[in-house]
């Protein structure tokens, strides 16, 4: 048993130790060999029979093959980390030779590079990892502009004269809030109400209603800041619509306190319909003068992906009065769509009802829609508004000078 022992160490000093060391799997083979003796020798004292041979040949073959799978296995690795290395090294080329190439790059992305199938996929990828990259330093530069803004605010407001103006200017703003909250409340009792109808949420994406309940939160901003307020009436208002998650996103906590009043029932059912005017850009009648009696109603939308004539339509259904903006009437109109936003209109409803100046009210249109006011007899502005349409599309001096004598011999003949 001893002599079969010593024969077998030897056999795996002169034939696999050598091999594993060249590959540095010495070490996990000394107690794989030790198990293979000691089992040996307790099979022999078991079997009681010393004559049994060991077949060694199909050992080693047994013993060659695990260490072969192993030693492709590291060779895979090893190609695999070649691999990368040599794709950095090229990434490292491309951004000497001023390239968009990141700075940082994981091996998870280099293993997604690596995998692109044209170049230009490549650049593609780079140039989007470039970018990303580029946009996380800007907004770290901005967190830390903003944190030195703010440390520098801090030790400005720690001296004395700075608290003290502060602490004024504090002390002036709860007042004017106080005041502002004032007003309104005496709107909700005494005021002129004006009306938003939520009925368009179906009609609008999810961006549309998330700019239209922007557009409504400053509405109501500029109207609690007024001299004399509407009181905002919200109608056809449901819970856990989409106006109502975008108005908690704007006024979190403050959503339950503003005096303003919010329901789900139709305007019709509140309010008579006699005094009812429903104001869009559609309407064949136009306003000429504000009434204080009555209440006006405005859409709660975005016009530009709403179909003309909708709000008009449901004013229609509903049986009720119509009117819209004098716009062509004040202003030279350019040419496009008269759509105004929330703001503006709350604008100009407040200037009226403080006033009564169009001219005034309609300073609040932006001045890229329109040349000016009026100020000349309306044929007269018609003929320059023309012309200045004519040459906006671009059409030749033979063109006009046809249509002009053309028009010259109608009038003629009719004389």
């Amino acid at each position: 048993m001893q002599s079969a022992n010593v024969l077998l160490k030897k056999i795996v000093r002169s034939s696999v130790l050598p091999f594993a060391a060249q590959h540095g799997m010495k070490k996990d083979l000394f107690p794989l060999s030790r198990t293979l003796s000691l089992s040996l020798c307790l099979k022999q004292d078991n079997s009681g029979s010393p004559s049994e041979k060991i077949d060694l040949d199909a050992w080693k073959k047994v013993m060659k093959s695990g260490l072969q799978e192993e030693v492709s296995e590291t060779v895979s690795e090893h190609k695999e980390l070649s691999t990368l290395a040599a794709a950095r090294e090229i990434l490292g080329m491309w951004r000497l030779a001023g390239r968009s190439v990141p700075e940082n790059i994981s091996e998870e992305q280099l293993k997604t590079f690596m995998e692109c199938p044209s170049k230009s996929a490549k650049k593609k990828y780079l140039k989007y990892l470039h970018l990303k990259e580029l946009y996380k330093k800007n907004d770290k530069r901005k967190m830390d502009e903003k944190r030195e803004r703010r440390l520098e605010t801090q030790k400005q407001a720690s001296e004395t004269d700075e608290i003290k103006r502060n602490s004024f200017v504090c002390l002036w703003a709860n007042c004017m809030d106080k005041a502002y909250n004032w007003r309104v409340a005496q709107s909700m009792i005494f005021g002129q109400p004006l009306v938003f109808d939520m009925s368009y949420e179906k009609d609008m994406s999810v961006r549309e209603v998330a700019n239209t309940v922007r557009q409504i939160v400053l509405s109501e901003g500029s109207n609690r800041r007024s001299v004399d307020p509407f009181h905002i009436h919200f109608c056809n208002f449901k819970d856990e619509s989409l106006y109502h998650k975008e108005f908690i996103k704007h006024y979190r906590e403050a959503w339950g306190k503003l005096l303003i009043t919010v329901t789900d029932q139709c305007y019709t059912d509140i309010f008579p319909k006699d005094k009812l005017i429903y104001l869009t850009a559609d309407s064949p009648k136009v306003m000429k003068t504000f009434d204080h009696d009555k209440i006006y109603i405005v859409g709660s939308m975005v016009d530009r992906s709403i179909k003309t004539g909708v709000s008009l339509a449901r004013a229609k259904r509903l049986g009720l009065e119509t009117a819209a903006l004098p716009l062509e009437k004040y202003l030279l109109w350019n040419s496009g769509a008269k759509n105004l936003t929330l703001d503006q209109m709350m604008h100009i409803l407040l200037t009226l009802k403080d006033t009564g100046d169009w001219k005034k009210a309609l300073e609040f249109v932006p001045k890229r829609k329109y040349c000016g006011f009026v100020s000349r007899p309306v044929h007269e502005l018609k003929k320059t508004l023309n012309l200045i349409n004519t040459l906006k599309l671009g059409k030749r001096q033979e063109e006009v000078r046809k249509q002009f004598a053309k028009n010259y011999s109608k009038k003629l003949m009719q004389k």
